[in-house]
């Protein structure tokens, strides 16, 4: 078994249990009902191979059960005696397991994870009815899936057939995300020192790519030494499709790690991490292939450094989210004035650049997003109320302590007659890792530098080994 699998601390069941607890009392406050949350379904890859499974975060973030065929049922009606979270998992079976690996079964679920209840997961739809007959309301993720949807019209129409019998089926439906959202956005103890643990295998990835990285290695060979770091360290796999881009094609930002060469004179942008423990990590470094940046490079990275040092000076409990993209993109667009990227005669002010917009042709993304369980994770970020700007946005919500984002500026400058030629190609990001403080932030990933001279010091200490 592995971490994710093996029985649970009590420390981390206290954890589950707690969160649970929760969200039952939300939903006393509202008067009450039932809630149904189900974790992924297995998905077939192709024939009879499936992609490897992966839990539900929502799932996993109440209960820290990782098997699949697994539903959690949260009664906030349950009367003295009555079991108020019910796990429905799959039975033991010697001979599954024989092929598939180990089983909890009901009985060791409840008891390893500190549920009131467990059933098997084939007598989930014959108790569904029952429990949510005469309820209030029934909780689930409105319209997240398909065959959920359809599982619940399915209980549904059993309990109205039971209306001459007097048996009412619940008066509302209401979407269940929301509350688990807010809940998921602001992290305990418990989450961050997973996160930490995950950002220090991932920056030690980064270390290992950057010290093995040679002019006429393919991408794919770099990201090789990131998957055998991740997987060297514990990480169960990586927390997103790796990003390893070499030359112009960091200026791309979803590519994926290719077949092209890093070529001497090369930028090489790889944003990869690893997941741990059903945590995500999240990094970006952008380095020289050949050990040592070019003065255009460099005039580049450090201004993109420097937008995200005003953005993490940005990041901290009570200001806007927006606030640290906000101070990069001052940053960068103060920079793309000064370096000629952008022509002055045209865009005279940096006011004038943002106020057109025109740092987005170079700056095209924000500067960070949540993070947790998934990599881009759950939480709005506007409030849901309140006041509208002259566009009819909501106004960002306010960082709090907690709060776990990245802060990744850069600038992606594709060859253009309007741009001088000694930037073409060049395509910089510099990303980290962020628990929001009352005062500031506290950086997760700094165990891989992020200052110019000392990425060269690294990887001039490698080419001497």
């Amino acid at each position: 078994m592995n971490s994710l699998t093996e029985l649970a601390s009590p420390i981390a069941v206290d954890v589950y249990r707690g969160r649970r607890e929760r969200v039952l009392a939300a939903m006393r406050a509202q008067g009450g009902g039932i809630a149904v949350v189900a974790t992924a379904p297995e998905v077939l890859r192709n024939r009879d191979a499936d992609y490897p499974f992966r839990h539900d975060s929502y799932f996993y973030y109440l209960t820290g059960f990782t098997e699949p065929e697994a539903t959690l049922v949260l009664n906030a009606s349950a009367q003295d005696g009555e079991p108020a979270s019910i796990l429905f998992c799959r039975e033991k079976n010697a001979e599954r397991e024989t092929w598939e690996g180990f089983r909890f079964g009901p009985e060791a679920a409840r008891d390893a994870f500190g549920f009131d209840a467990a059933f098997a997961i084939d007598s989930l739809d014959e108790e569904l009815p029952r429990l949510i007959a005469d309820r209030p309301a029934l909780y689930y993720a409105l319209g997240a899936s398909a065959e959920v949807d359809a599982q619940v019209r399915g209980w549904l129409a059993a309990v109205r057939a039971q209306g001459r019998s007097g048996v009412r089926a619940p008066e509302e439906a209401r979407n269940l995300l929301p509350l688990l959202d807010e809940m998921r956005l602001v992290k305990d103890a418990h989450e961050i020192a997973i996160m930490r643990r995950a950002g220090s295998i991932s920056a030690e990835a980064h270390r290992r790519a950057m010290r093995a990285c040679r002019p006429g290695m393919h991408e794919y060979e770099i990201e090789a030494e990131l998957l055998y770091t991740f997987r060297r360290r514990g990480a169960q796999a990586p927390a997103y499709g790796s990003i390893v881009a070499a030359g112009a094609n960091a200026c791309v930002l979803h590519y994926p790690a290719g077949n092209a060469i890093a070529r001497d004179g090369d930028l090489i942008l790889i944003d990869a991490a690893c997941e741990l423990d059903g945590y995500a990590s999240d990094i970006t470094r952008t380095f020289p292939a050949s050990g040592l940046f070019t003065p255009p490079q460099r005039e580049l990275y450090d201004i993109v450094l420097a937008a995200q040092s005003a953005a993490i000076e940005a990041t901290r409990a009570g200001v806007s989210f927006d606030a640290p993209h906000q101070a990069a993109v001052k940053v960068l667009s103060q920079g793309l004035l000064d370096t000629g990227i952008l022509d002055k005669a045209k865009f005279g002010t940096i006011d004038d650049v943002i106020g057109e917009r025109a740092f987005a042709r170079f700056y095209m993304h924000r500067t960070g997003h949540w993070l947790g369980m998934d990599v881009h994770d759950a939480g709005d970020y506007r409030n849901a109320d309140g006041p509208r700007d002259a566009q009819g946005a909501r106004e960002w919500r306010t960082l709090a302590a907690g709060n776990a984002l990245t802060i990744e500026p850069g600038l992606y400058v594709r060859a253009a007659e309007d741009v001088p030629e000694r930037y073409w190609n060049i395509g910089i990001r510099i990303e980290d890792d962020a628990i929001v403080t009352p005062n500031g932030c506290e950086l997760l990933t700094r165990e891989v530098p992020v200052d110019a001279d000392e990425i060269e010091a690294l990887m001039r200490e490698s080419n001497q080994d």
